[in-house]
Order: C-alpha cells, then sequence, then structure tokens
C-alpha cells in the first residue's frame, strides 16, 4: 500500500480509533480534532481512500477501513481475536476485534484465520470451554466436523451435520439439544475451528 504523510496517519489513527468503540467521527468531528477545517478533512480523507485505507460504508457517518489495509494489520499484529459480531459487518471489521496475537511455531494458520472467543458452555464435551479462543480457518466445513455458524447476526461454534433440506447443529454438551436449521433460512458458515487455546 502506498505511505502516508504523518497528517494522514494522524487522521487514520483517529479513524481507526473511532471505529474500535463502534463510534465513527464525523468530518466536523476530526476537523476539530487536528483544528483543521471541513475542506482539509474532506481532502484528506480523499487521499486515504486513493491510497486504499479506507473505503466508504452504507451506514451512517460511513467510513470503514479497507480490506487490504485490515489484512496489513494482521500480517503486522498478529491473528486478530474476534470477541463479538457486529450486525452487518464483515467478521474482521475493526469493531469486532478485541485484540490480536502474535503466532509462533505451533500455530501455522492461513493469513486470513481468525481466533474467536468462546461464549457458553455448550461445547465443553469437545474440549472447548467458556472463554477459550478457537482458531477458525474461513471457508467450507465438512459434515461432522466443528465450525463457526453466523445465525441472526449471532456467531455460533457448532458440529455440523449437512442434510438436504437443513443443516443439523449439534452441541457437545447434554444438557443442550441440536438445532434445525432449513436450507431457506439466514444462516452463513464462516469457518471450520482448526485449534482450541485456553489461557490461565
Amino acid at each position: 500500500m502506498k505511505p502516508l504523510t504523518q497528517k494522514q496517519h494522524q487522521i487514520l489513527a483517529f479513524i481507526k480509533e473511532r471505529l474500535a468503540e463502534n463510534n465513527p467521527p464525523s468530518q466536523r468531528e476530526i476537523g476539530g480534532h487536528f483544528g483543521l477545517s471541513q475542506n482539509a478533512v474532506y481532502q484528506l480523507i480523499g487521499y486515504l481512500k486513493k491510497k486504499g485505507y479506507l473505503i466508504d460504508s452504507d451506514r451512517h457517518r460511513g467510513l470503514r477501513l479497507s480490506q487490504n489495509y485490515l489484512n496489513q494489520i494482521t500480517q503486522s499484529e498478529g491473528i486478530p481475536v474476534i470477541g463479538r459480531v457486529a450486525a452487518g459487518e464483515p467478521i474482521l471489521a475493526v469493531q469486532n476485534i478485541d485484540g490480536f496475537i502474535t503466532p509462533n511455531d505451533l500455530i501455522k494458520p492461513s493469513k486470513d484465520a481468525f481466533f474467536l472467543k468462546v461464549r457458553g458452555d455448550s461445547m465443553v464435551d469437545a474440549g472447548i470451554l467458556d472463554g477459550d479462543l478457537v482458531l477458525v480457518r474461513p471457508g467450507s466445513v465438512e459434515n461432522g466436523q466443528i465450525g463457526v455458524v453466523m445465525i441472526d447476526d449471532e456467531a455460533t461454534v457448532k458440529k455440523l451435520y449437512f442434510h438436504k433440506d437443513h443443516i443439523a447443529l449439534e452441541p457437545a454438551n447434554k444438557k443442550y439439544k441440536t438445532k434445525i436449521i432449513n436450507r431457506d433460512e439466514k444462516v452463513h458458515i464462516i469457518g471450520k475451528v482448526i485449534n482450541c487455546f485456553r489461557t490461565f
């Protein structure tokens, strides 16, 4: 990606920080923060878009970080940890990312892999506990494998079984029932769980 001037770096860092708080700034707020006219802010944002760091979004105050820049952040800072999933946003949107973990020789994920923080005890019999970090490789999941599925804007970790007219989401805990999702319902397979990590 094309290098940035010092002022462009400052503007990008401010926008990135506000996006992480799920509170995108207006051009007026950016101008007020840096003591710049609205026209100067407009031009600076234009340069950031032209250089591939920012893209327009449909949302109010519609700016978000480009996928190319997110990939660059991932490469320099490590594997992103997804703490939650914001409705209508890509899984690696900056507001979903809680932090980064630097990989070592024990972790050799694909470049677009990410950690997802597990919430709940529905997979305890598979060794996945509440608060664990599962490493997810985006893409297809084979029958009977553990995967991450997005249902109604919520990510869930389950064993997946594919049938002609439905998908079965099977927990690994006897106190929970298997959930059946019809093929025509809003369901999105995010990826396959390839490892699980626990911090003490």
